[in-house]
């Protein structure tokens, strides 16, 4: 049984040329995990879209968040049970965004304070050093919170379309070493 990766995406969901997009494309066990709201989101609703993904899911899956999204992941392992948690083999969490930072969009709801406790599965949190969204300081302090790896890739932006990133093979390379374990 292949592991499903479910595809997260943060507000304004991920264009044709994100990322996200191009390895749902080329990968089959991508899939994504639609959302009501993209633009001004209730955090309760798209923490009840990912579990119900998750419980869609006839075995395990690893988790690929972006921005918002990884705030997402975060206050979904807060509230759910320990045997849906069980079923994740890792999370990708890609430039988490500050829900209380200067440049953070109005329209989210309750994705603030974020969660700072120890996700109960393997993570890795990667972070730029020039995102508007998030300060590199933040991002290791929710990478310490929730136990998880940092990966500094330098200066890429908020690593999405804008920042011309394309298939991003790096990051495709983090989901394969997180499939693998």
């Amino acid at each position: 049984m292949s592991i499903v990766t479910l595809i997260l995406p943060g507000l304004s969901n991920s264009g044709p040329e994100h990322w996200q997009s191009i390895w749902e494309r080329d990968d089959p066990t991508c899939v994504r995990v639609l959302q009501n709201e993209w633009e001004a989101p209730v955090r309760e609703d798209w923490t009840l879209a990912l579990d119900r993904a998750v419980r869609g899911v006839n075995g395990d899956v690893v988790l690929v968040a972006h921005s918002t999204a990884c705030l997402l992941v975060a206050h979904w392992a807060a509230v759910t049970t320990a045997g849906l948690l069980a079923r994740v083999r890792g999370a990708l969490l890609v430039a988490p965004s500050d829900p209380e930072g200067p440049q953070y969009p109005p329209g989210p709801t309750g994705f603030a304070p974020v969660p700072l406790m120890p996700l109960p599965f393997r993570s890795l949190v990667v972070a730029s050093t020039d995102d508007v969204y998030v300060t590199l300081d933040r991002a290791q302090s929710y990478a310490t919170a929730w136990g998880s790896t940092l990966v500094n890739v330098g200066p890429l932006g908020h690593i999405n379309a804008a920042s011309g990133h394309g298939v991003w093979p790096a990051g495709y390379a983090l989901l394969e070493q997180l499939r693998a374990t």
